[in-house]
């Protein structure tokens, strides 16, 4: 089956930090019934509100993003946003502001199947309250052309916890799955311990992991780190995506967890976009710099 979605509209997706495309040709066999290719978007790490070095291209980036996905001659399926969506404050009604402003641009979606999770930046400092009351619950699951999608929440826990309820609920969602199911799950930190000391982890990210386990086409999708990264854990990938803000280094190549300096003569280097196509070996992932 040749699919309507072209190498062109795909490079059109500058900054959107990664798009993601399924195909009933891929290795879940039968799981995508014949015609039910589909492609959704993911965005990640806006931070709206952040102004000042690294990126004076602050208050553009995420209208950038919006602009390139309406843009595209077919529309994908839905829009996941990866959490980060604005930039921490601690006055309340600037933090309400920044949520309020980030809905409302992203509203010009033409999309409108578009979903949230937090980041650390939206829920951290009141447990996800604020968070909650603007965008809805915080953790959830659906279903799409055969493909069973998990929204995790693992910044709203002060600890850095997915949290106990929150794994139960988990496991009692995948309980009703065969283990054949394609699954993909969306999370903000890695569920891994990629770089504790950077707060690139989720402490009890492994109990996660575990339930997920057993389940033999399992993908996760998360931001938080603003760079691409992939790392397997048993039969499970996870994928990062670029940040709409700026990239930080390597984990660990430098003390401190400080941005990339901006580069005026390449002012959105490591800002990308990724491709994701299914294939029988698995995600075939493509990433694109913004030009």
């Amino acid at each position: 089956m040749k699919s309507e979605i072209n190498r062109k509209d795909f490079l059109r997706l500058a900054g959107l930090g990664g798009v993601v495309f399924a195909s009933s040709l891929g290795r879940w066999g039968g799981a995508l019934a014949a015609g039910q290719d589909f492609f959704f978007v993911q965005m990640t790490d806006s931070h709206w509100g952040f102004e000042g070095p690294p990126n004076p291209e602050a208050k553009n980036t995420l209208k950038r993003a919006v602009t390139a996905v309406n843009a595209l001659a077919q529309q994908p399926d839905f829009i996941m946003f990866t959490g980060d969506l604005t930039h921490a404050t601690p006055d309340d009604k600037e933090r309400q502001r920044r949520m309020t402003e980030f809905k409302s641009i992203v509203a010009d979606l033409k999309v409108k199947d578009v979903r949230f999770i937090p980041g650390e930046n939206d829920a951290g400092l009141d447990a996800g309250a604020m968070y909650k009351s603007l965008f809805g619950v915080s953790n959830y699951s659906f279903d799409h052309k055969g493909v069973h999608f998990i929204a995790l929440d693992n910044v709203s826990d002060p600890n850095g916890l997915i949290g106990d309820d929150q794994l139960q609920w988990l496991q009692g969602d995948l309980g009703k799955l065969d283990k054949a199911q394609p699954i993909v799950v969306f999370a903000h930190r890695p569920l891994f311990d990629l770089y504790p000391a950077w707060d690139w982890a989720t402490k009890d990210g492994a109990k996660a992991i575990d339930i997920l386990t057993p389940y033999q086409n399992v993908t996760v999708f998360y931001g938080h780190i603003h760079q691409e990264n992939h790392r397997m854990t048993g039969k499970i990938a996870h994928h990062a995506a670029e940040s709409l803000i700026f990239p930080f280094p390597a984990a660990g190549s430098q003390p401190k967890r400080l941005p990339v300096a901006w580069d005026p003569a390449h002012p959105f280097k490591g800002l990308g976009t990724r491709t994701a196509q299914t294939e029988n070996s698995g995600w075939k992932l493509v990433t694109n710099p913004i030009t």
